[in-house]
């Protein structure tokens, strides 16, 4: 999915408040609209927009703002405003926005009227669009100063949605569910058909969804609370139209377009180029893992087996501007995102999917949790958890946590590639505990302190022969053999000239 420019303009992972989603569904939620949803035939909505919405390229899209007071900063009390967002571009399929009123809610009406449309990209603007409705909503809290509404959170195409912290500029997105990602079919987008926001309560925002696609409808109940950290408590319930194996849980995509694990992939005045570089799981049999995040020559997809996972997120590790040297895309200041499932989730896996990509400009890392068992068609299944936007470092309660991977080909050993593996720490009383898949070849393994207390260094070389992939799996452990930093995991594949 497109997903730069339009969007942009905006501890503990434990801590915050107390997860307050219940475990049965109140009535007098969205939740039955979804289930007669559910009951009933999908019903595609015309994709072809009317005039002053139609055919518009980037800069036109931009150019439409909702008007204050009419479409934008509409108060919703205790500091939060709402902004709702005009279609056109890649936002065709309308969304019915309710807001509170009085005792109940109201649906807004949709017209261009409500929006301010910049005179170099339109002349006259009717006073109706037939077929046309909002493409999503914009919520506003003060984040980084008292009495200024900064973006907190966009909820805008097919399920998605993206929130930001304190000092934090939009980067990653999470979804409502993921259907077919990384899958030999094309992917499946369920969307949001029906927004309501509630009254906020203690600080706190509240958004309802209801979602519909041709295989499943479903509904979100989302409560947001903004501060240093962005908290959210969420409840998806899935209600399929047919059998379903291919769903993905708390759904997070983000972009990957180089860093120092293969750097020449793009030749880019940057030493990095992406949201996120890292997945973390922490998995139900108490280990932690971290996989650094590719851009490969051909689609990978990987599954990291589990029982009653205790978390997963993607991170963006790297922390200052020297890491990327990009003063306008910020990629320093971008949120990792952990999903927390709340009980058990029973079996499954983290599955992660890395698409090749030339550019920044496209996601092209998705991350999300898959039942072992399909859904059925008629059932219904509801997923607890929450889902932070931090700039903590992850696992920071790990003795030795990593804090960077790197490699590169070994010019004088043809067919072989280094890599640097870098834990904060020192090294003494660890060893290395190092292996790979399949027929591929390990030398040269050395663990040794970085000068100035940087830390500690593991570095091996990898001869992979004929191989057209291997996996690395790397972990630090004491001397009773038990772990002291997480597991480090790289699957190896070959560059696009197929090299090492």
């Amino acid at each position: 999915m497109r997903r730069r420019g339009f969007l942009a303009g905006a501890a503990a992972l434990i801590a915050g408040p107390a997860p307050r989603v219940s475990a049965q569904p109140g009535r007098g939620t969205l939740l039955d609209v979804a289930r007669a949803r559910a009951a009933a035939p999908f019903t595609e909505s015309p994709a072809a927009l009317p005039p002053p919405f139609a055919g518009l390229d980037y800069d036109a899209f931009r150019g439409i703002r909702p008007g204050p007071g009419r479409a934008g900063m509409l108060p919703l009390g205790s500091g939060f405003a709402v902004d709702l967002l005009p279609p056109g571009l890649y936002f065709p399929h309308p969304v019915e926005i309710e807001l509170p009123e009085g005792d109940g809610f109201a649906r807004v009406p949709f017209a261009p009227g409500l929006f301010d449309f910049d005179s170099r990209y339109f002349g006259a603007v009717p006073d109706k669009a037939p077929g046309a409705g909002f493409s999503g909503l914009r919520l506003r809290h003060p984040l980084n100063a008292t009495g200024r509404p900064d973006e907190v959170l966009v909820v805008q195409g097919a399920s998605y949605f993206r929130a930001v912290g304190q000092a934090m500029v939009y980067g990653l997105s999470a979804r409502a569910v993921a259907l077919g990602t990384g899958g030999a079919g094309p992917e499946e987008f369920p969307r949001f058909t029906r927004l309501r926001l509630h009254p906020p309560e203690g600080g706190a925002a509240r958004i309802e969804a209801v979602i519909d696609s041709p295989s499943l409808a479903g509904h979100l109940d989302m409560t947001l609370w903004p501060g240093a950290e962005t908290v959210m408590d969420l409840a998806v319930t899935i209600l399929p139209r047919r059998d379903i194996d291919d769903i993905g849980i708390a759904p997070l995509t983000s972009m990957f377009l180089k860093g120092p694990m293969r750097a020449a992939v793009s030749d880019d005045f940057r030493p990095r180029v992406h949201d996120s570089d890292a997945l973390v799981i922490e998995n139900g049999a108490g280990e932690a893992l971290w996989r650094p995040i590719a851009n490969p020559a051909s689609l990978q997809m990987s599954s990291f087996v589990d029982d009653g996972p205790g978390a997963f997120g993607v991170w963006q590790t790297p922390r200052g501007f020297e890491d990327f040297e990009d003063s306008e895309a910020r990629y320093h200041d971008r949120p990792s995102a952990v999903v927390r499932p709340v009980g058990d989730w029973g079996r499954g896996a983290v599955v992660l999917v890395e698409i090749p990509t030339a550019d920044e400009f496209m996601d092209n890392v998705v991350a999300f949790w898959r039942p072992e068992a399909p859904l059925s068609a008629g059932g219904e299944y509801r997923f607890v958890y929450r889902l932070v936007w931090t700039r903590a470092a992850p696992l920071p309660e790990m003795p030795l946590p990593i804090r960077q991977s790197r490699s590169g080909r070994e010019h004088d050993r043809p067919g072989t590639r280094r890599f640097v593996v870098d834990f904060a720490g020192a090294a003494a009383g660890f060893e290395p505990d190092l292996s790979v898949s399949g027929d591929a070849e390990l030398s040269g393994l050395s663990l040794f302190a970085l000068p100035g207390g940087r830390g500690t260094r593991v570095t091996f070389l990898l001869t992979p022969g004929e191989a057209p992939a291997a996996e690395l799996r790397l972990v630090l452990r004491r001397a009773d053999g038990s772990a002291a930093s997480p597991v480090w995991l790289h699957r190896w594949t070959r560059a696009r000239d197929g090299g090492v």
